[in-house]
Order: structure tokens, then C-alpha cells, then sequence
């Protein structure tokens, strides 16, 4: 038997608003994985280079041993941590599926099924525009819309202030418009961005309970797993959260207390691929459904549609169309579609699971002139009161 090929080098590639691990063993074998805290992406990269100097000179398919250490060599993680060690074992994933011949999914159990159902996001500062999206993505043959927001994507620079039954009737009422749109052919996935308090959750999850959302998402800031569970046994709409969460036990947290029915784990953030399993595993276990989340490039999706293949609680991916440069605006091309050999194409509101080798999806050569680094500014709108608003 041929000797474990052994890890040459591991660079970060700050790619647009993107940040790339490429991984290359003494063999010429390349893998790719992306980090996905999309806000800090310069800390992730420091993180990267930190990780490589234990990584040189190490048997590369040795992924869980390496997850291990990284995680656990000083006490101190973090997104941005975090998100370094998930594109890290994305990228050395990639590398065992090449090497070995086989997509990735064969190396965790083998496919549950061939195909992967999507929902396309939607950016508008205006319900009107909302709606026109709605029409232009069902015609190309989405079945579900993500990242509509109810509270409108409106600008930083406009200063924000409504009364609370203002607040809530306009959003519901904009779900209700939704609804009239679209009909019974597609899925609203509620995005709430974390925008509300509790009591305001509540209030307003209720009002949109007869439009029948198939979630609504991160209706709270999402740290405090007691104060989603109140939530949850308040109201009659399925909780979506997690896509912030970066080790496993944040969301074994949220499990325990019956606080979620859609675990949004993001493969880029919460340990890659060797995570987003551990996680789906849990979830499994609570019969709670997995929706892999991916505001990322095609790497990203192409981890994400490795996990799917594979675990039998998923429910539907992520598929970012829009986002350009940090700017909610709404797009039919996947981002990122211009520095990849490849995107899975929406067809019925579902795409194939790549079965190319590794995760099935690669960077291109030259990605980083395609796209100069770009690097989210720091800020948040304005309350009407002086205080910030979550959005």
C-alpha cells in the first residue's frame, strides 16, 4: 500500500470577500476549503497561516487527529478560529476524496441521495421588489426563497424608527403579500436576522403562523438557548438558527432545550465537514432536520452538498444568489460562479450532488486577479434613539 501523502504547504487566499485554504501535499495534490466568517476574513487567514506551521511535514489524511489538535492545542477558539479550522478540513477532505478517487460522501457512509433541494436568495430594500424577485425566481425554477426578509433589507444609512404594533403589522403583512405571490408553489424561509426580542418573536410569529412558513430564522439574537426555547414554546412557526454557531456544543445546547426544528450549521464555520457530521449526527438524534448554510462561494456550497449527500436529516441547502461584495442586492448567478470550475445549476428547485473527486469543485488559478481582496466595513444602522439596530 502506497504511503499517506504528506502535506507540502497551506496558504490562505484572500479571494473578493472570500477566504480560501489551499492545501497542497508533497504529491501535487490540491485541496480546497473556504472559511466562512465572512466579516473578519483577514483574522481567519492569520489563523490559517497560524495553523499551517503545525500542519507542513503532516500525514494529510489525518483529518479528525488534526481537528483535534487545532481545537484543542491552547483552550482559545472562535469564529475566526474556527472558520480557519473548517476550511482547513475541508480542504483536507478534498485531498482524501482526489487521492482516493472518490467523492467525499463515499468517504462518510456513501450518498442518501443524488440530488440536493435549494432556496435562492432575496435582497430588496422595498416589499414591491420583493415581490418581483419572488416572480423572477420561481420562472427560473426555485421552490423555496430564503433570506426574505419581512422587515426589508434597507440601508445602513437610514436611521430606523416605528412604533411596535407598526413594526409588527407592516412585517406580517409583507409575509401575507408573500404568500399571495407565490402561492402553494414555493417555501418562505422566514430571515428575521435576529432583529427582534423575545417578546417581539413572538408577537410576530404568530401573526404570520397561517401563511405557513417553512421556518422562520434567527427571529433572536442567537446566543442564549434558553431565550430561543421561550420562544419556541411560544409559537406556532418552526425555529431555524446556527449558522453562527462554531463548535459542536453550542448546538447540543440548543437540541437539549427543544429550541430548534432546523439546525442552520455552517460547514464553514463550525468545524467543516468533520463538524457539520458531528452536528447533523446530534440532530439526527432529535429528529431535527439540517439546513447546511452558505452565504459563500461555490466551495462553500460544494461542502455543503458533501454533507448533504450524506445524512439522512437534511432538509434543503442554502443557494447564495446575491450578496455581492457585502450589498444585499439579489442576483440569479450563485456568488462567487466566476473563480470555480464548476456551480451546480438549479433545475426544479434542486441541484445535483457534485460527484467529481474530493468536494467536487475547484478554484480556479488565476482566482485571485478575477477578484481583488474586498474586506466587509464596519458598520451598523442607526436607531432613531442613538443606539444600533440589528439587521
Amino acid at each position: 500500500m502506497a504511503s499517506k501523502p504528506i502535506i507540502r504547504s497551506v496558504d490562505a487566499l484572500h479571494v473578493g470577500q472570500f477566504m480560501f485554504v489551499k492545501i497542497k501535499t508533497t504529491d501535487g495534490v490540491i485541496g480546497y476549503g473556504e472559511a466562512g466568517v465572512w466579516g473578519h476574513v483577514e483574522a481567519a487567514g492569520a489563523a490559517i497561516r497560524r495553523f499551517a506551521e503545525y500542519l507542513v511535514g503532516k500525514p494529510a489524511f489525518d483529518i479528525e487527529h488534526h481537528w483535534n489538535v487545532m481545537h484543542r492545542f491552547s483552550y482559545f477558539q472562535g469564529l475566526a478560529i474556527n472558520a480557519a479550522i473548517s476550511g482547513i478540513d475541508i480542504a483536507l477532505w478534498d485531498i482524501k476524496g482526489k487521492v482516493l478517487g472518490v467523492p467525499v460522501y463515499e468517504l462518510l457512509g456513501g450518498a442518501c441521495r443524488t440530488k440536493a433541494r435549494v432556496y435562492g436568495h432575496i435582497y430588496e430594500k422595498t416589499i414591491e421588489k420583493i415581490l418581483e424577485e419572488c416572480k423572477k425566481k420561481m420562472d427560473l425554477g426555485y421552490t423555496a426563497f430564503g433570506h426574505i426578509n419581512p422587515f426589508l433589507d434597507e440601508g445602513n444609512d437610514q436611521v430606523y424608527f416605528k412604533t411596535h404594533i407598526k413594526k409588527m403589522q407592516d412585517a406580517a403583512e409583507n409575509v401575507h403579500k408573500m404568500r399571495a405571490v407565490v402561492g402553494d408553489k414555493v417555501d418562505l424561509l422566514i430571515e428575521l436576522h435576529r432583529r427582534l426580542t423575545p417578546a417581539e418573536a413572538v408577537t410576530f410569529c404568530n401573526l404570520i403562523k397561517d401563511d405557513n412558513p417553512m421556518f422562520v430564522e434567527d427571529p433572536i439574537r442567537p446566543e442564549n438557548a434558553d431565550a430561543m426555547a421561550r420562544v419556541a414554546d411560544r409559537i406556532a412557526v418552526p425555529i431555524a438558527t446556527g449558522e453562527r454557531f462554531f463548535t459542536i456544543y453550542e448546538f447540543q445546547a440548543l437540541l437539549a432545550r427543544d429550541a430548534v426544528e432546523y439546525i442552520r450549521v455552517d460547514v464553514a464555520v463550525c468545524g467543516g465537514i468533520t463538524g457539520a457530521k458531528k452536528v447533523a449526527a446530534m440532530a439526527e438524534a432529535h429528529n431535527v432536520q439540517v439546513v447546511p448554510h452558505n452565504p459563500l462561494s461555490p466551495i462553500g456550497l460544494a461542502a455543503c452538498l458533501q454533507l448533504a449527500a450524506c445524512i439522512p436529516n437534511f432538509a434543503i441547502q442554502e443557494y447564495a444568489t446575491g450578496f455581492e461584495r457585502g450589498v444585499f442586492t439579489s442576483s440569479t448567478k450563485h456568488l462567487g460562479y466566476d473563480i470555480v470550475d464548476y456551480v451546480p445549476q438549479v433545475e426544479n428547485g434542486f441541484v445535483d450532488i457534485p460527484t467529481g473527486l474530493g468536494i467536487g469543485i475547484n478554484l480556479l488559478n488565476d482566482a485571485e486577479k478575477i477578484r481583488p481582496p474586498f474586506s466587509q466595513p464596519i458598520s451598523m444602522r442607526a436607531h432613531y434613539d442613538g443606539f444600533v439596530v440589528d439587521q
